[in-house]
């Protein structure tokens, strides 16, 4: 991502959630008024306009996404299976005892917004780079702001996470807490995926979670993107947001041991993958 520039890949994902309500279903799959938000945070942030977003929200469009989900099959559908692990590991976080929700990278996701009302007594934090970020902020102020929403505009390539938060009087590095990663690893030098886990397990309390996506390492050393890989990284390349980071699934277990969290499938139910992306918890 240009560092001037809104993220591509933000709006496209959420334009791709958009989609996704048009498409029978998925409505058993996606978290209830995900479509409805999103689509009125895009406009009202200015990231797309009111006709793209109802265009996305077509089933013509539908039919677009599904004729070029050749090259990683599964991958249309998988942004609206993440969307809902992710939500799921929240709520579950919430029941039990979390009273924190970190969001890194949230783009225009919506779920600090929705849930917020129906869980007051959680704090819900989004960071994101400033270019991203801001839109999204014009667009919540005209949605309506959550006291318990707080929406940070940094860039984390230039100050660590660790040094965002603590200046935030809001923010308690000793309470329990869900850190959401959804789909942004794979966009972080490897240095900086160690360096995230790292800083995550100073600025949460015992007993929280990170729920994340991840892509596997293929046989080349390359992130695995199926079998049109070489085409699929050269495309992310040529647009500004290449994939950096990859691991091997079974490698996972030690990646997280050294970082202070204990991989956790079980809260996941199976070790789950949609499209190219596999789906992660690791508990303190």
């Amino acid at each position: 991502m240009r560092k001037d520039t809104p993220s591509k890949t933000a709006r496209k994902v959420a334009l791709n959630i958009v989609t996704l309500g048009a498409k029978p279903g998925m409505d058993k799959v996606l978290p209830p008024g995900i479509v409805e938000t999103t689509a009125k945070l895009l406009v009202a942030s200015g990231a797309v306009g009111a006709t793209a977003v109802r265009w996305s929200g077509s089933r013509r469009m539908v039919s677009v996404y599904e004729a070029f989900d050749w090259m990683m099959p599964g991958q249309f559908e998988a942004f609206g299976h993440r969307k809902a692990f992710c939500e799921r590991q929240v709520r579950e976080g919430i029941a039990g005892g979390a009273t924190q929700v970190l969001v890194l990278g949230a783009g225009y996701d919506t779920m600090g917004w929705r849930l917020a009302p129906e869980f007051a007594d959680v704090n819900f934090f989004e960071i994101d780079h400033p270019a991203t970020a801001r839109l999204k902020a014009k667009g919540i102020e005209a949605m309506g702001p959550h006291d318990n929403l707080h929406l940070i505009n940094e860039d984390l390539s230039k100050r660590r996470l660790v040094d965002v938060l603590e200046a935030d009087d809001s923010w308690d590095s000793k309470m329990r807490t869900v850190i959401v990663a959804e789909g942004l690893l794979m966009y972080l030098p490897p240095e900086a995926v160690r360096d995230l886990f790292n800083q995550c397990t100073a600025i949460a309390g015992r007993g929280s979670r990170i729920a994340f996506t991840y892509i596997a390492t293929g046989a080349d050393s390359r992130p695995d993107a199926g079998r049109w890989t070489r085409l699929a990284l050269w495309i992310l390349k040529v647009t500004g947001e290449p994939w950096l980071w990859s691991i091997q699934p079974e490698k996972l277990d030690r990646f997280l041991k050294d970082r202070g969290w204990t991989n956790a499938p079980e809260l996941v139910g199976t070790t789950n993958k949609h499209g190219v992306e596999f789906l992660g918890v690791a508990t303190q």
